[in-house]
């Protein structure tokens, strides 16, 4: 009788971002409250026993059309408060119960120096994997994976790349010019990336060239199907260290408002999820989602749908260590 007249001060922990007692297992906090990280992981940087940091970068200045996607970190992270806590669909596990998993907050950038973005994202980038632990990280632009893609290619040298993009990326210019949509072309020519074991999922735009990389259209996805689109991939990537990339604009604006380069008839969110799930065969280094771009959203549709590529992500990896 006591107990139900004076109820525990704290029935439920919170801020779990900050003082969970442990960097393993889901929390109880919920999901209105709290001191925001990324699926209430811990916010740290202490990396002993890490087994996944998830990074944010909030870099736009590359785009070539809408900005905002600095604050994709912000907004991813909000909504995947969403998906933490119980078993989580479709893995039917907590990701968390096998990896241990930290939030490793933002990369430190100057504003004012767009120039030195590279270097300092590198830079940054490497400290992180050479510790130890996979990189997962927030953009920001698709221009962020290009420093990111030479930081981990330090690490397991040339990788595949598994792209879901509404455009190919492939555009070059001049080595110093700050774009995203040239990462691919970069990466190839450096030998950074492998193109005949690479992929892209989703294109609806033309670029000058394909660099010898491998192009599921979007209006191929309904003629060959999920499997068939899995199948595709698993065959091309085989057994290759492999970095996975995912522009938000690959799903069609009706699932993803909020980027800055929206091209009509792209993927649902469900048919990108349907592959991704399917593609645990893949020796997965490392992997980004980029362009969520918030102010252009609507009740967080976009936010939801790259928290759950994340999400993703990280169920992949809980299985492969299994």
């Amino acid at each position: 009788m006591n107990q139900m007249l004076n109820p525990p001060l704290h029935p439920r922990e919170t801020d779990n971002a900050i003082y969970g007692k442990s960097i393993m297992g889901c929390s109880r906090e919920p999901q209105y409250s709290g001191v925001l990280s990324f699926m209430r992981r811990r916010l740290t940087r202490n990396l002993a026993g890490v087994d996944v940091a998830v990074w944010g970068i909030p870099f736009d200045a590359a785009v070539s059309n809408r900005p905002g996607a600095r604050f994709g970190p912000q907004g991813v992270r909000r909504a995947s408060a969403l998906l933490e806590g119980d078993p989580q669909y479709p893995f039917h596990a907590d990701p968390f119960e096998r990896l241990a998993v930290v939030d490793y907050g933002d990369c430190a950038l100057d504003y004012g120096r767009h120039g030195d973005a590279p270097r300092q994202i590198e830079g940054q980038a490497r400290e992180i994997i050479d510790q130890g632990p996979a990189l997962l990280s927030i953009g920001g632009d698709h221009y962020v994976t290009w420093p990111l893609l030479k930081a981990h290619a330090r690490k397991h040298g040339p990788m595949a790349l598994v792209q879901f993009d509404a455009h190919q990326d492939t555009w070059f210019d001049e080595e110093a010019r700050i774009d995203h949509g040239s990462f691919v072309a970069r990466a190839v020519r450096e030998g950074i990336i492998l193109p005949e074991r690479s992929i892209q999922i989703g294109i609806r735009t033309h670029a000058p060239e394909t660099c010898g990389i491998d192009i599921i259209y979007g209006e191929d996805i309904p003629e060959l199907g999920i499997a068939g689109v899995v199948d595709r991939i698993l065959a091309r990537v085989g057994d290759a260290k492999t970095y996975l990339t995912f522009d938000i604009d690959c799903l069609d604006p009706a699932f993803a408002p909020g980027t800055g380069t929206p091209v009509s008839g792209g993927l649902s969110s469900r048919e990108a999820f349907m592959i991704l799930r399917r593609l645990g065969a893949l020796d997965i280094v490392g992997g980004d989602v980029v362009e969520v771009a918030p102010a252009y959203d609507h009740a967080d549709i976009t936010s939801i749908a790259g928290a759950t590529v994340l999400q993703h992500y990280l169920g992949l990896l809980a299985e492969r260590k299994k």
